[in-house]
């Protein structure tokens, strides 16, 4: 349907009479944007990139970046999601200018303290004829939509109450007749210049008189988002392409009004993966909920820049806010829906967790550990700096912050009896040299002693090298597996030294010691068919041998 509504143009001709309908701002005026979002819920990542966008045209032209709460959704809007919103945007770095929170000179900056002026404003136009009462009922309407959808036309208003005296109609509204207020479409055609998409027209037959105020005395979007960009002074809005659509009423409004109509830039649909629109159904969407998830603000707001803007080259990947400001602009975001990778996502966020600080990385991991059980704000500082070592040993093998308590496994979740039967350690385990190395490893650290720093330990490989023969992933793996459960890993030298501390503290999952694993490694290996061919594979355990203090 959409597609029947507009029409796109290049032609010298349209071009002509944009420029005779389009009173924009001239180049010379002070950039004023605004990010305008309803606190109807969390922040979704699609109009966290309109805030972006936003902030990024504001700070690289020197304007003013304004925030205003769109409120006039009473049944909907409540103050914990306008707390939420302030609270996401802050976190991914976006501040303003102006604002309900910091004041400005064009407040009050939520919609709900501006109700006088909408109507005042509506008034005017319908005493200057602009505007006229509708009290067409809702049935009525229904009947026509019925009807135009029956004759294949467009669900339109008729105009039905269009031509109403106007003494009579507010006779008709002084005695308590409901009536909404609509707004007169102009006959001809109307033209806008959207900075992604060109030079746009609409005809006036299928834009229909749009209602500005309702029967109830409560105005509509279309209205309040024109008269607060006039009196705010915005000269360039940017926004997504599910607003394309409302932009003609719009530009009416501003035309009926005699505003300077602004900019438009309509940013392109976000798909998901299956390349309908991104939603719940396609995993995380709102910024809280990729903050739990351990994704940086940098890493976001660093992928939300690259969804349907490209920079000059087209092959970087990375940016800094301040590279953003400087490479930013409006005339390279693409029209065509852009694709939501969430793993192109999770591999700059493992970028930026490398290069973070790490005390940083710690504050903004320890909150998973807590939530995983592992740890406690109550705990010790001695158990903290152990679980601040645990973080930056396993922070480089993660794309999210979330992902570390699984991984923290390898330290907490000892189970000697599944590391014996794990399917991919076998080959490791049962070739000839692997299963002389396991069995002299396991030898060794019976007859040694109690506890291992990573000196004793490197010993402990010498001397398992030297009675084997064994180098390389021969030596090693099988080892690994005996300590850790698996082949790969962190190097021995930053593990054992954590296994061996943290099998000593008052953890809340106790952690399992190298020779207490070893131990209960060997008893498993030395029962297992498959080590010895003597049988069919054992199924892996689920019984973990819990440590003692």
């Amino acid at each position: 349907m959409e597609a029947l509504l507009l029409r796109l143009s290049a032609s010298r001709a349209l071009t002509s009479l944009v420029l005779c309908y389009h009173r924009g701002v001239q180049s010379s005026e002070k950039v004023r944007v605004r990010f305008a979002p309803s606190p109807t819920g969390m922040l979704h990542v699609g109009n966290a990139r309109t805030a972006l966008f936003n902030w990024l045209f504001a700070r690289q032209n020197k304007g003013t970046h304004i925030l205003r709460i769109e409120d006039t959704d009473v049944e909907r809007s409540e103050a914990r999601y306008e707390a939420q919103l302030l609270d996401d945007l802050r976190w991914l770095g976006i501040d303003w200018d102006e604002g309900p929170d910091v004041g400005g000179h064009f407040g009050p900056y939520r919609q709900s303290d501006r109700m006088e002026l909408y109507h005042r404003y509506a008034e005017r136009l319908l005493d200057e004829g602009k505007a006229y009462l509708c009290f067409c009922t809702t049935e009525e309407l229904e009947r026509e939509r019925q009807q135009a959808t029956a004759e294949h036309r467009p669900q339109v208003y008729s105009g039905k109450c269009r031509d109403c005296d106007l003494a009579e109609a507010k006779q008709r509204r002084a005695n308590r007749e409901a009536a909404a207020i609509r707004l007169k479409i102009p006959e001809h055609p109307i033209h806008f210049h959207d900075i992604v998409r060109g030079d746009v027209t609409f005809d006036s037959e299928v834009v229909s008189d749009p209602i500005i105020v309702r029967s109830s005395g409560m105005p509509v979007y279309n209205y309040v988002v024109v008269v607060d960009d006039a009196e705010m002074q915005i000269t360039h809005v940017i926004r997504g392409d599910d607003h394309l659509s409302n932009t003609p009423k719009q530009v009416a409004l501003y035309e009926a009004l005699g505003f300077p109509i602004p900019e438009f830039a309509h940013l392109s649909t976000i798909l998901g993966p299956d390349r309908e629109r991104l939603s719940k159904r396609h995993g995380a969407t709102s910024i809280s909920q990729f903050r739990e998830m351990g994704i940086l603000p940098e890493a976001l707001v660093n992928y939300l820049a690259l969804l349907g803007w490209a920079p000059t080259g087209g092959t970087r990947e990375t940016f800094t806010p301040t590279e953003l400001i400087k490479e930013f602009s409006l005339e390279r975001v693409n029209p065509a829906p852009a694709m939501f990778d969430f793993e192109k996502l999770y591999w700059l966020n493992r970028h930026y967790i490398k290069a973070a600080d790490p005390k940083r990385v710690v504050e903004l991991a320890l909150p998973c550990f807590h939530k995983a059980g592992l740890f406690s704000k109550n705990d010790s500082a001695e158990v903290r700096s152990w679980m601040e070592k645990v973080i930056a040993l396993l922070a480089p093998y993660v794309d999210r912050l979330d992902q570390l308590p699984e991984k923290a496994k390898l330290l907490f979740n000892y189970d000697a009896q599944s590391a014996v039967a794990a399917d991919d350690n076998q080959p490791l385990l049962t070739s000839d040299v692997g299963r002389k190395v396991t069995q002299a490893f396991i030898d060794d650290v019976r007859g040694g002693s109690s506890d291992f720093t990573a000196e004793s330990f490197k010993a402990v490989i010498g001397r398992i090298k030297d009675q084997t023969g064994a180098k390389g992933k021969d030596l090693f793996h099988p080892i690994r597996i005996a300590i850790t459960g698996s082949h790969s890993g962190p190097d021995f030298d930053r593990v054992i030294p954590l296994i061996e501390v943290g099998s000593h503290l008052p953890l809340q999952k106790p952690v399992m010691s190298v020779r207490r694993r070893v131990e209960a490694f060997g008893q498993a290996y030395s029962a297992a068919p498959q080590v010895h061919g003597r049988g069919e594979q054992l199924p892996a355990a689920t019984t973990m041998i819990k440590s003692e203090h």
